[in-house]
């Protein structure tokens, strides 16, 4: 079996080389084909993934290209990671929105609005090409913001995809720590968007939490006081943060030195100058700091499932379907679902609580108009989506927003619009 890697010069591509080797009798890959834009980055991690493999005595062929094509042609699966515009982008992104008083982050609000704007052309290329030169194989898909991501490409393209985030299992993770039981002991319902979910009637070997177990759970999160948890009946996202607490969040942000953005610049260089090294054979502990942990063993299981046709139960990004009646059937959300070899189908949750539904709803609106604005390459339908935005949501301030993020992305797709 052969696995392509879109967007390989990432510094998570060792993780994924780490977790495939751990399931090598389950994943049988007999090539990694490591493909990417930047032929700099991608003969660094091209050099360190074939002596970590050896490291981990993982017998693999681990090939290189910067042909997109050469490496979807004959694999199974095809991991998508890409950062459209790389880190310079990503921190125009939290810059513009920070200069005019908005939350900037690179996933949610005016951020993830740019940075989708970017890569939904980019991602429908590639499913376009999977579509036509591999379309039994599945994209495996990490770019993000994946739920955008996801929906453009399940409207707009024939090909099969699995859009994926490890933030499913932090509820799990949590419960589990607090409680010292086995992660596979825990139980919950899941409703919500990616980066915008909540985890409900949880569960620990069919017992429910005591409303003291909830609470210790709920510090676990961090980011979120354990107060709105324990008032919404749910343990949100962490990035809840940004929504629940947007005023305390908007005035850390632009008090900080650096965007996070920035902070990750200066961590991949010296990520890479480690990688650079032909005596490093093992992941660096800097790597820790970069964030984004755990995806790989998303991916993993999610391709195991699918592969080997054993039903496995995945929070995924698919077409509601039925799931939630206060959004559209098209409306793509993060839920949990049964994966296996004919594909992926969600599993019906109990009703969310009523506090939380609202707010999804509208971002839910913020990001099919998103897929529309960029499928179209329309700007007013650009405009609508930022004023659709509980983080943005002023008719004004969407007007000026979308001029500068228009301006300063010149050279994608935004030059194009009409």
């Amino acid at each position: 079996m052969k696995i392509c890697i879109i967007g390989a010069g990432s510094p998570y591509t060792p993780e994924l080389i780490e977790r495939l080797a751990d399931r090598k009798s389950s994943l049988p890959v007999s090539e990694i084909s490591l493909m990417d834009i930047d032929e700099k980055r991608l003969e660094i991690i091209w050099a360190f993934s074939v002596r970590y493999a050896a490291r981990l005595s993982y017998d693999v062929n681990i090939t290189k290209t910067l042909c997109r094509k050469e490496a979807i042609v004959d694999s199974r699966f095809i991991i998508t990671q890409i950062r459209v515009g790389g880190n310079s982008a990503r921190i125009t992104d939290e810059k513009i929105p920070l200069s005019m008083g908005l939350i900037g982050q690179e996933t949610t609000g005016a951020g993830g609005f740019a940075k989708a704007l970017r890569t939904i052309p980019v991602m429908l290329d590639i499913a376009d090409d999977v579509a036509r030169l591999a379309p039994d194989s599945w994209i495996i898909n990490y770019t993000n913001p994946t739920g955008i991501i996801a929906e453009a490409v399940l409207k707009h393209s024939k090909a099969n995809i699995a859009a994926l985030c490890a933030g499913g299992l932090f509820a799990r993770d949590w419960v589990a720590k607090v409680l010292n039981v086995s992660p596979e002991c825990v139980r919950y319902d899941y409703a919500g968007l990616n980066h915008l979910s909540f985890s409900y009637n949880i569960t620990v070997n069919g017992r429910f939490l005591s409303a003291e177990e909830f609470l210790l759970a709920a510090k676990e999160i961090g980011s979120v006081d354990i107060s709105v948890s324990k008032k919404l009946g749910a343990l949100p996202s962490p990035y809840l943060q940004y929504y629940y607490h947007k005023s305390k969040k908007l005035k850390e942000a632009l008090a900080a030195k650096q965007t996070r953005g920035e902070e990750v610049m200066v961590l991949e260089k010296e990520i890479f100058r480690l990688f650079s090294d032909p005596d490093v054979k093992i992941k660096p502990e800097i790597l820790k700091k970069r964030g984004g942990g755990g995806y790989s063993e998303v991916a993993c299981t999610t391709m195991e499932a699918l592969y080997n046709n054993v039903d496995s139960t995945i929070i995924v990004n698919v077409p509601n379907a039925g799931v939630f009646h206060f959004l559209p059937d098209d409306a793509v959300i993060e839920v949990p679902c049964i994966v296996n070899s004919s594909g992926i189908k969600p599993i019906t949750q109990s009703t969310p609580p009523k506090s939380v539904s609202g707010l999804i709803t509208s971002v839910k609106t913020y990001e099919s108009l998103t897929v529309v604005a960029s499928v179209k390459k329309c700007r007013e339908t650009a405009y609508l989506a930022l004023l659709s935005h509980p983080l943005v949501g002023e008719a004004d301030i969407a007007e000026e927003l979308l001029d500068r993020l228009l301006k300063v992305n010149e050279g994608y797709w935004f030059e194009r619009l009409g």
